[in-house]
């Protein structure tokens, strides 16, 4: 994914929504600093950078706290999340849905650690954070990113119910320029299709 916000958003805070539901293989929950080696080990990856926009490479500790720190504030249409292995509880990436700009559209942005793609599990966060975004928020429409050389993240993507919308550039600290992207949305409307269509089964 490459859209994620890095500012702090607007404070004017909804009480805390209860963290998504678990699904199969991952659960998400709110990171916390005894995260900080395994999130250190896993995002400091060139190949994970290069795939967002404002990763730095190399991630260093002081950048894995502040990362930390502000996935638990609590600010309106904005979460983020620790994705964990159910079975072990270990951190294995990170999830959010924010503004990356004030009043702007609500992006949603995943990474997972190397060690841990192929395997569906960013596909199972992906469904738990936008089941949530539109369970406890007022949001309408989220939006998604990811670049065009990227066709694990464009399946995360369309497996999530999230339509292609057009081509852009962005930039990327991580991959040290701007670079191609592909942008997609869902709507509101179409995710409660979804899961009606998933429930009728």
């Amino acid at each position: 994914m490459v859209v994620e916000s890095d500012g702090l958003l607007d404070e004017s805070s909804l009480a805390a929504a209860p963290l998504p539901q678990e699904a199969v293989h991952v659960r998400l929950d709110k990171p916390r600093m005894d995260d900080l080696a395994d999130l250190v080990f896993l995002a400091n990856n060139k190949q994970v950078a290069a795939n967002l926009s404002t990763m730095p490479h190399p991630f260093t500790a002081d950048d894995g706290r502040a990362l930390i720190t502000k996935a638990n504030l609590n600010l309106h249409r904005s979460e983020g999340f620790a994705i964990r292995l159910k079975s072990t509880g270990r951190l294995i990436g990170l999830t959010r849905y924010a503004n990356v700009e004030p009043g702007g559209p609500v992006h949603i942005g995943y990474w997972l650690g190397e060690p841990f793609w192929g395997q569906g599990f960013a596909t199972e966060a992906v469904h738990a954070l936008v089941d949530h975004a539109f369970m406890y928020t007022d949001i309408e429409e989220l939006q998604g990113s990811c670049r065009v050389t990227n066709p694990a993240s464009r399946r995360v993507l369309v497996k999530s119910g999230f339509q292609y919308r057009d081509q852009s550039m962005i930039r990327s600290v991580g991959a040290g320029g701007s670079v191609p992207i592909e942008r997609y949305t869902l709507e509101r409307t179409i995710w409660k299709s979804l899961k009606g269509w998933g429930q009728g089964r």
